[in-house]
């Protein structure tokens, strides 16, 4: 049965405040028709603090889409490799021991995919399966665990890494003035995180179903308008009303695995703004402490796209887990709009003794 280990994450060190974003929008769209509802708006996310890959000063430059992206590119491998590392060590397990290595990212573009780079470099195998994914935006994350759950039940002997990628801030368009874009320059941070899923053994949750739902008719909600500025995001103010027709998909998901949605130990879901878990809570009639992890990555980080569920997932874990056999729920929301959804339960344990058996297969099959 496949197992998401302990998730490892990293944010860079320049820190952008709430009082910040609120002192920048003021003064660079001073004679914005729409400024008091901008405020508020960002001050209704209750996003503390967020963090750039650049200084702040250098981020509301705009030098260019090629600039932007060897910024992306010479960031992410130098920071990659510091979370791969730790989430390996989380998982007891060495580059070697890798089958699948899947790559979120949608902030950023390399062909081929920094999958390449990091077997070419990180004692990965050149056998090493690659699947990079981009265009699920937020709900990647999900997707990640869903596609190495997928991959580890198709192979139970093998083990995957997830590695979520995400700067949003090299997407910021100074020129970009529509309430959407607004808001979210003061939504949005930047954060890398990696996991394990390992076909057999681990402690963490212990993937047992997962699927995905894709509401008809709204891929023009959260969607990129690429130019040659780069990636221009595109919000529409319907968004935050998505829940509604989710929670249901969330529900039919439990039910067909014979779990009450409104009745599990644990929620871990992305955070895309506040009105999500609110309304979540409604739907799933649960109390908003359920969230508690989603939304203490929202008040530190901001909205990290793909990273937010791997991020709240390891808080969970920081926590000290809730017991084993507790049953619970992930799930990303993003571009489509679809979630991704994943159900498990938390296992306790040690893992040295699997991998001892793994590779004692490995020497009798040598």
């Amino acid at each position: 049965m496949a197992t998401l280990c302990r998730p490892a994450v990293q944010v860079p060190p320049h820190v952008i405040t709430m009082a910040d974003t609120l002192a920048l929008a003021r003064s660079r769209h001073a004679e914005h028709p729409r400024l008091p509802l901008v405020l508020r708006l960002i001050e209704n996310t209750g996003v503390r603090t967020r963090h750039l890959v650049q200084p702040l000063e250098v981020t509301l430059r705009h030098p260019g889409f090629e600039a932007r992206n060897t910024v992306y590119e010479s960031e992410a491998k130098a920071q990659v490799p510091q979370v791969v590392a730790r989430a390996l060590e989380a998982a007891e397990l060495a580059a070697e021991d890798i089958d699948l290595i899947v790559y979120v990212s949608c902030t950023g573009f390399m062909m081929p995919s920094l999958t390449a780079w990091l077997i070419n470099t990180q004692g990965f195998r050149s056998t090493t399966r690659q699947l990079p994914i981009a265009q699920l935006g937020c709900a990647g994350g999900g997707a990640a665990i869903n596609r190495a759950h997928d991959f580890c039940t198709a192979h139970p002997d093998a083990n995957v890494l997830i590695v979520a990628c995400e700067f949003c801030s090299l997407c910021y368009q100074p020129t970009d003035v529509g309430v959407g874009s607004l808001l979210s320059n003061g939504l949005f941070g930047d954060g890398v995180a990696a996991a394990v899923v390992r076909g057999s053994g681990g402690a963490g949750i212990r993937l047992e179903r997962n699927g995905s739902y894709l509401i008809p008719d709204t891929e023009a909600w959260i969607s990129y308008d690429v130019r040659s500025t780069g990636f221009h995001f595109v919000l529409d103010k319907r968004v935050p009303s998505t829940m509604g027709p989710l929670a249901p998909a969330l529900g039919d998901l439990a039910a067909l695995h014979g779990w009450d949605v409104r009745r599990l130990d644990f929620y871990i879901v992305h955070a895309g703004g506040p009105r999500i878990l609110l309304d979540l809570g409604e739907y799933l009639q649960v109390p908003q402490h359920a969230f508690r992890f989603s939304r203490a990555t929202l008040t530190e980080y901001g909205n990290t796209a793909s990273v937010v569920v791997l991020d709240a997932l390891r808080r969970l874990f920081e926590e000290g887990g809730p017991g084993d056999g507790a049953a619970g729920l992930l799930a990303g929301f993003g571009p489509g709009i679809t979630a991704e959804m994943a159900l498990g339960r938390w296992q306790d344990g040690t893992v040295g003794s699997d991998r001892d058996s793994r590779q004692e297969g490995a020497l009798s099959r040598s």
